[in-house]
């Protein structure tokens, strides 16, 4: 008898030091445990569909070359490959999230020209920086990439990053793109709220170091969802072969392009660059082309406004997976 309730005294404490062990002791009822595999599959489900959101950030101006602002939904509409698509979600981003990469090219060809393309890039980051909202990085190149500051909102640090900037060496504008694309704006997840990425390069365009095609620079930056605007520092008043790259390069990704003379010409279009990343619109659809292949994808945004033109990304790389 001793025995038997010793045994079943051991039998007891077994099955307590069990249940102390299980994980899932904290005793969550059916009813609780069916609400956390709900809350994880919503949480799955939204990571998807952010995934297969297509973003796209334009700018609006009218036939006098003037910014246009106080569009609505119903005044564009979007195409894709041709395809109309419908606009799920779309506003007027003033005030997003920036993160600006600062390409400056310190090869021998901008010597003379350095010391105003750096000041005049510190007043564009001391003018668009906003802290909790804005964050940059610097890069100089020449024969190859080197990070001169990593993001960060402090102005005076940029500033110095910047102006520790030294002529000299060939051109590779192309790895330049290709690095700062790749290494400091290609973030996956797309992160939320949706970010703007700015990317401003300033050189004469006349690649001959890199070890990365055009296409190559070009492509990564777009799978970045990167906006370039370049500044040629050809001063010539002749247009050249590495103006017409810097143009392809601005355009295909929904930026600009400028052709400044002089000093001031320079400020001018930092100036001009600010007032832009101010102005601008974003809209959000869900493709349908629902194919995850990979591919590029062309885009078109067109204004109803016949005197309106549209300056936007001309496509996007489809999801692979």
């Amino acid at each position: 008898m001793k025995k038997s309730l010793f045994a079943v005294l051991m039998l007891a404490v077994l099955i307590f030091f069990l249940a102390a062990q299980n994980p899932n002791r904290p005793g969550k009822t059916d009813s609780q445990k069916q609400e956390q595999s709900v809350q994880e599959t919503t949480s799955a489900k939204t990571l998807r569909v952010t995934s297969d959101l297509v973003n796209v950030l334009f700018t609006v101006f009218d036939k006098k070359n003037r910014m246009v602002v106080d569009l609505t939904k119903d005044d564009v509409r979007v195409l894709e490959d041709d395809q109309p698509q419908s606009i799920r979600f779309f506003s007027r981003e003033s005030d997003l999230p920036l993160r600006i990469g600062i390409l400056i090219d310190t090869s021998n060809s901008v010597r003379e020209r350095l010391h105003f393309e750096q000041e005049a890039a510190i007043d564009f980051l001391n003018d668009t920086m906003r802290p909790g909202k804005a964050q940059a990085f610097v890069v100089g190149f020449d024969v190859e990439p080197q990070l001169i500051q990593d993001y960060t909102d402090d102005t005076d640090k940029l500033s110095e990053g910047v102006r520790n900037l030294r002529a000299g060496g060939g051109t590779g504008m192309f790895d330049a793109i290709y690095f700062a694309s790749k290494q400091k704006m290609l973030f996956f997840p797309p992160p939320e709220p949706y970010l703007r990425r700015v990317m401003v390069v300033i050189s004469d365009g006349l690649d001959n170091q890199s070890e990365h095609t055009r296409e190559e620079a070009l492509a990564m930056a777009r799978h970045a969802e990167v906006v370039i605007y370049a500044i040629s520092t050809n001063r010539s008043g002749i247009a050249i072969k590495g103006d017409k790259v810097l143009t392809r390069l601005a355009q295909e990704t929904g930026g600009r392009v400028f052709f400044p003379f002089s000093a001031s010409d320079l400020a001018a279009n930092f100036q001009e660059i600010g007032r832009e990343l101010r102005s601008q619109y974003s809209l959000g659809y869900r493709s349908s082309n629902t194919a995850r292949d990979g591919t590029f994808r062309n885009i078109s945004i067109v204004a109803r406004e016949k005197d309106y033109h549209v300056r936007a990304k001309t496509g996007y790389f489809a999801p692979s997976q």
